[in-house]
């Protein structure tokens, strides 16, 4: 086992949009962004916990200027103009009852990139749901540790009013290790709504 690896470095630097930072400024919300370790790699974003955090993630990534692909349910991507707006945004349609598929497809794509030296990320809510689950999906860790690329810990947090990443760090394959890291940098941020908020920690097998 090796120690989960925080990656302090970040040369990959972006210019986003002023209006989107004004936005957010003008709601009362700060962006926490200093660059990228990498070209490629895998963002998560904890708590979701209300509709806003979609609105707000949104103004983030355009002041920020990360072009991000996302996944969401396949329904959505049917409704058209919604759909072809997710699409646009960077959205991935995703059957929810075959998620290894995906997996397995964004992880050659990031293999992919990385040879290639393609601009690759990946944002991902783990909970899955706004609603309360007693742990997150697996699909990022997976994604990440497959892909062997940088994860990124995002945040909203309501009660200091700040989304943006806490920090990068790269798994070691050892999911309690891993999970504890993740926990420690995430565990304490403040969703719109806490009590729906899922305990960081991944399934029991």
């Amino acid at each position: 086992m090796t120690d989960v690896a925080a990656l302090a470095e970040r040369p990959v630097q972006l210019h986003g949009s002023s209006v989107a930072r004004g936005v957010l400024r003008l709601a009362g919300w700060r962006v926490m962004f200093d660059g990228l370790p990498a070209r490629q790699g895998v963002l998560i974003v904890y708590p979701h916990t209300s509709n806003w955090d979609f609105v707000i993630g949104v103004f983030a990534k355009w002041s920020i200027g990360i072009p991000l692909a996302f996944w969401g349910k396949d329904s959505l991507f049917k409704l058209p103009l919604f759909g072809r707006w997710l699409r646009w945004i960077g959205g991935v349609p995703v059957d929810r009852n075959s998620p290894h598929g995906a997996v397995a497809e964004m992880v050659a794509r990031l293999v992919a990139a990385r040879r290639h030296g393609g601009f690759l990320w990946l944002a991902l809510s783990p909970e899955g749901t706004r609603s309360y689950r007693e742990s997150w999906r697996s699909g990022f860790y997976q994604t990440a540790l497959r892909a062997d690329v940088p994860l990124a810990l995002a945040f909203f947090d309501y009660a200091e009013r700040r989304v943006g990443i806490d920090s990068f760090i790269r798994l070691s394959g050892d999911v309690a290790h891993d999970m504890a890291a993740i926990e420690a940098r995430l565990g304490h941020r403040r969703g719109c709504k806490p009590q729906r908020a899922a305990p960081v920690r991944l399934p029991r097998t």
